[in-house]
């Protein structure tokens, strides 16, 4: 990637950085209580998200490495472009508009645009895709440990089956492509019908040959596909050890069952209010819905949305500042 791209995307980052600290919707002296009050839990939260992000890379890494080793793309150079692409995407509203278009351009000079476009997608697709399975996993948990009444019943019922829709349309998209399929839905939008139609014609040879490298993921390297979803489940489990240490600071009685249902549920809900940078303010609101709903202190889930959102603006500048470290002509 050229140079100028890159004091771009840096810039970009910087920027929305200095925003989202003037629009920190918390008075500074009570961030600064809580993190005190939190003491050693809090070091142990951002070291917890260095071995999250590790699962995070190895999962892109067996994509990206899928037909043979790709020369120059080292584990650390993967590890290096996953923590600045999630920080991009942590600031971007929607999300997944920002990362994205700056992995494939970093990874362009080692695989090519058309592995390196497919590599992309299909990392978005199965990160996307392990966090249908953390809901199914997360109620049949729930019904483990805790008794179902009715309106809790219907509500889970509801979720399962808004997971598994959503898991057969992602096999679907696995087996045959997306990326022809999705740019073809944009040509019905009105706004940039045209200019979807255009790229459309223009890319149709390379998009077709994307869809082909991402259905030969799941039709001929079946142990990478298995592997890379188990290791972003496996992410998900272990980041619910965020939650757990967060609430044992405040003196809460939680097990780590219980952190990996308020994950689920708060990740559900803020999921559900993507268009936010940040998923500002959904992320607090889905924890305190979520502590509450096991019988907590809801002012313990804004707690926890703090000092999460304080992690999150740790690791975005480490992924900024990351973008201009490491890089070769």
């Amino acid at each position: 990637m050229k140079d100028k791209y890159r004091n771009g995307f840096l810039l970009f980052g910087v920027i929305a950085i200095v925003i989202m600290l003037c629009t920190f919707d918390m008075d500074y002296t009570d961030i600064w209580h809580s993190l005190r009050r939190a003491g050693a839990w809090f070091p142990a939260v951002l070291l917890l998200w260095l071995f999250v992000y590790l699962l995070n890379t190895a999962s892109w890494y067996l994509i990206i490495h899928d037909e043979g080793h790709c020369k120059g793309l080292g584990f650390w150079r993967v590890f290096k472009l996953s923590v600045s692409g999630f920080a991009l995407n942590y600031m971007t509203p929607c999300g997944l508009m920002g990362g994205e278009p700056y992995r494939i351009m970093e990874l362009t000079p080692y695989i090519g645009a058309s592995k390196a476009t497919s590599s992309v997608i299909l990392y978005v697709m199965m990160h996307i895709f392990s966090h249908f399975w953390f809901w199914l996993f997360s109620i049949l948990l729930f019904i483990v440990i805790y008794p179902v009444k009715l309106q809790i019943g219907i509500l889970l019922a509801l979720i399962t089956l808004f997971c598994l829709l959503a898991i057969y349309f992602f096999v679907r998209g696995y087996r045959t492509g997306m990326a022809l399929k999705a740019c073809t839905l944009l040509t019905h939008i009105p706004g940039i019908r045209k200019w979807a139609r255009q790229f459309v014609t223009e890319k149709e040879s390379s998009l077709r040959q994307i869809d082909e490298q991402i259905a030969m993921l799941h039709r001929q390297h079946r142990r990478t596909f298995y592997s890379s979803l188990l290791l972003e489940f496996l992410a998900r489990l272990l980041s619910s050890l965020e939650i757990y240490f967060i609430l044992r600071a405040f003196s809460a009685g939680v097990s780590i069952a219980d952190s990996v249902l308020i994950l689920a549920f708060s990740s559900l809900f803020s999921n559900m209010i993507f268009f936010s940078p940040m998923q500002l303010g959904a992320r607090e609101g889905g924890l305190a819905l979520a502590v509450e709903g096991l019988n907590l202190s809801g002012a313990l889930g804004v707690y926890t949305g703090l000092i999460t959102r304080v992690r999150e603006l740790f690791w975005v500048a480490v992924g900024i500042i990351l973008i201009r470290l490491g890089n070769r002509k």
